[in-house]
């Protein structure tokens, strides 16, 4: 085995190694040992990222297989793995905020009672994200596929005392079989017909098969590419948390917030991004794919956006505004701008982690209070958390000279350029987007850091984001669970909500005012801050430079990425460019809206949301899709249930089978009873009838 392929395997196996260890031994090694091994274990994963990005950047590839799992007839199932610039670059930023999130977390969850079991979750989650990246084979991708999901299951529930977490992590784990069901039979489909899971022989046999069709009803023929296509993608819906697959991920919020930021961020939600991106070749032999794509994709990015403006917890502010961001990125996939959209997985990643983490340092300066109505002012407080997430809402809004500017406009354009089937309804939405994600974004800051200080107002009344309005449960609220000392330092213990009672005793108030958070976390802040300003800069090779060479197909009809390339001059004029473009005036239009309401007229947000009534009722309840599918699934499923219990079990099993028999039995012996008298004159009688029966019977034949 040669250095490379060591370094191929120690880059997740150096995260699994670390989450054995915390996870088995964590009692042994303690606390200090336990975030020691973990953060050490990801340190070397991204430093080996670092060093195979750069051996990729060099032109040295790899596609080859580490062991057989099982062989099957001619069918081998491998664990292998690729090493092209696509996985490189994932692997790289997965395993780089992976490592900031595990550093952040020593502050955040300290003297959490479950403080070894978390890192030994999160680097076990690294692991399997590490595996779906760089994965060769449809095996191994449904292996970190799968693994995620378990993962993400186990931290949204993290706190499983309270019955809003459990909730939840159930939430996300039925919505996610949804999608994985899909998953699998695509993956079926393509062993099917390929008679192979690798990725290079499938597709390279793709264009040979792409007239092929299947008959799913009897007299209906589907193009094979479209139906393999949109079953993969179903599985994409479920992950990248795409519409009407998109409940899940709002409740995650439950989980402890350095988990939000990575699942947010880098890890399970860009799984879906980064699979149909590494499909390209099968996508781009359907265009009905691409069109149901960008369509979902499209619907996703703009209406979560307007969901985002009512929330008033500080998290699912965050939280919809990802859901939005990962609509974004498939809008571009659905374009065949796939370099676009990994583009914007990668700048997303970086300040979508900073946003949540600089989130995560307000609610732990404010005693894990998550209503930003009562907050305010915190910017003389927290100056290095306001300037770092000032950083990240800028970038999250597409302001010229920040990375989320580069990847967003550079979608905007791949779609309006773009050809195939709704894509003027996609540029439609990603252009209003633009507006509404610079509103969104900018009311969490100036209602967190600007203004009066509105966190005196409710002194040692602690609330969780289920607390104000914004339960996703149906009225599954908090319970109490824990609650946390100190003011306003890293040392805390137990979840993100609120009401609720020391681990060591009875409620301990607030005292004293916010103040900073110490270095263990606005270091990761300020190391997230450097990339949400300058990952964009590389937009020209990324984009129009063939940085991904092989790794993503493109049809020559649907290649927009080639067509903006002819007009690329450097990021100065891109930038200079966009000074006159409608998304750069709408951006700032979305900025200047929330300064107004937030800042000059608060008074007027109240006044719009009664003026709006019906409208705001709307959205404040997510358009209704939690009580639909509480009322179709949950409620639908008990209904289901009682109906076999009371049709089935009691009427048919008991009330026919079990008492029916007995009444049969019953009624057969009473009549049985009347033939057995014991008078022998009965029977003789009987005998005399019988034998004229048999007599008359045997005259007539």
């Amino acid at each position: 085995m040669t250095r490379m392929q060591m370094l191929y395997l120690t880059i997740p196996l150096a995260p699994l190694v670390g989450a054995v260890v915390a996870g088995l031994f964590g009692q042994v090694i303690g606390r200090r040992g336990a975030h020691w091994i973990t953060i050490i274990g990801m340190l070397i994963s991204t430093l080996a990222a670092g060093a195979v990005f750069r051996d990729v950047l060099d032109g040295n590839f790899y596609d080859g297989s580490v062991y057989t799992w099982l062989a099957s007839g001619n069918v081998r199932f491998e664990i292998g793995f690729l090493i092209d610039r696509l996985s490189a670059t994932m692997m790289l930023v997965v395993s780089f905020v992976s490592l900031m999130v595990h550093i952040y977390t020593i502050g955040y969850m300290a003297e959490d009672p479950g403080y070894q079991r978390f890192f030994s979750y999160i680097s076990m989650f690294t692991f399997f994200m590490l595996m779906l990246v760089s994965a060769n084979n449809f095996l191994q991708l449904f292996f970190g596929w799968e693994g995620v999901g378990l993962m993400s299951y186990l931290l949204i529930g993290f706190w499983y005392e309270r019955p809003s977490a459990t909730y939840a992590q159930m939430k996300a784990f039925l919505v996610n079989r949804v999608g994985d069901f899909g998953f699998l039979l695509g993956i079926a489909l393509v062993l099917m017909h390929f008679g192979t899971l690798d990725y290079s022989t499938v597709f390279g046999a793709a264009r040979t098969l792409a007239a092929n069709t299947i008959e799913i009803l009897p007299g209906t023929a589907w193009s094979l590419m479209t139906v393999i296509c949109l079953l993969l993608f179903v599985g994409a819906m479920g992950k990248s948390a795409q519409f009407p697959l998109h409940v899940w991920l709002p409740d995650s919020m439950e989980g402890p917030t350095p988990i939000s930021a990575l699942i947010h961020a880098a890890t399970m939600v860009t799984a879906g991004i980064f699979m149909v991106a590494r499909m390209s070749p099968l996508f781009e032999l359907s265009e009905t794919a691409l069109s149901v794509v960008m369509a979902i994709g499209a619907i996703t990015a703009f209406f979560m956006a307007l969901v985002a403006i009512v929330q008033n917890d500080i998290k699912r502010v965050v939280a919809y505004s990802t859901l939005s961001q990962l609509g974004y990125m498939t809008v571009a996939l659905g374009a065949s701008a796939y370099a676009a959209g990994i583009f914007h997985l990668v700048t997303h990643a970086f300040f979508k982690a900073l946003l949540f983490l600089g989130a995560g340092s307000v609610i732990i300066a404010l005693h894990h209070q998550q209503d930003m109505r009562k907050m305010g002012g915190l910017k003389k407080y927290m100056p290095v958390t306001y300037w770092t997430l000032l950083i990240g809402a800028i970038a999250s809004a597409g302001i010229p000279g920040f990375s989320g500017f580069f990847s967003k406009d550079a979608i905007i354009e791949a779609v309006h350029l773009s050809q195939t089937p709704g894509a003027g309804f996609a540029y439609f939405a990603v252009l209003v987007t633009v507006f509404v994600t610079a509103l969104y974004t900018f009311r969490l800051v100036f209602m967190t850091f600007h203004g009066p200080e509105r966190f005196h107002d409710d002194r040692g009344a602690h609330h969780g984001d289920q607390g104000h309005g914004t339960d996703d449960h149906g009225g599954h609220g908090h319970t109490p669970a824990a609650s946390y000392r100190g003011s306003g330092t890293a040392s805390h213990a137990g979840p993100d909500a609120s009401g609720v009672t020391s681990p060591k005793g009875a409620p301990v108030p607030p005292s004293g005012v916010p103040h900073e958070s110490p270095a263990v976390i606005t270091v990761p802040l300020v190391l997230l801050a450097i990339p949400s300003i300058c990952a964009g800069w590389v937009i020209g090779p990324m984009l129009f430079g063939g940085f991904f060479g092989g790794a993503i197909v493109t049809a020559p009809a649907h290649d927009v990425l080639a067509q903006m390339g002819r007009d690329f001059h450097g990021v100065t004029a891109m930038m200079t460019h966009a000074l006159g473009t409608a998304p750069f005036w709408l951006a700032i239009g979305g900025v200047g809206t929330a300064a107004y309401l937030y800042l000059l007229r608060p008074d007027l947000p109240a006044v719009i949301k009664e003026k709006a009534g019906f409208v705001y009722t709307i959205l404040e309840r997510k358009y209704g899709f939690d009580e639909a599918y509480q009322w179709l699934f949950g409620d639908g499923a008990v209904r289901f249930g009682t109906g076999l219990w009371k049709g089935g079990d009691v009427a048919v099993i008991d009330g026919v089978l079990v008492d029916g028999s007995a009444r049969v039995v019953g009624w057969f012996a009473a009549v049985s009873r009347f033939l057995q008298s014991g008078y022998i004159y009965h029977y003789a009688f009987a005998m005399i009838v019988g034998m004229l029966v048999l007599l008359t019977m045997i005259f007539f034949t």
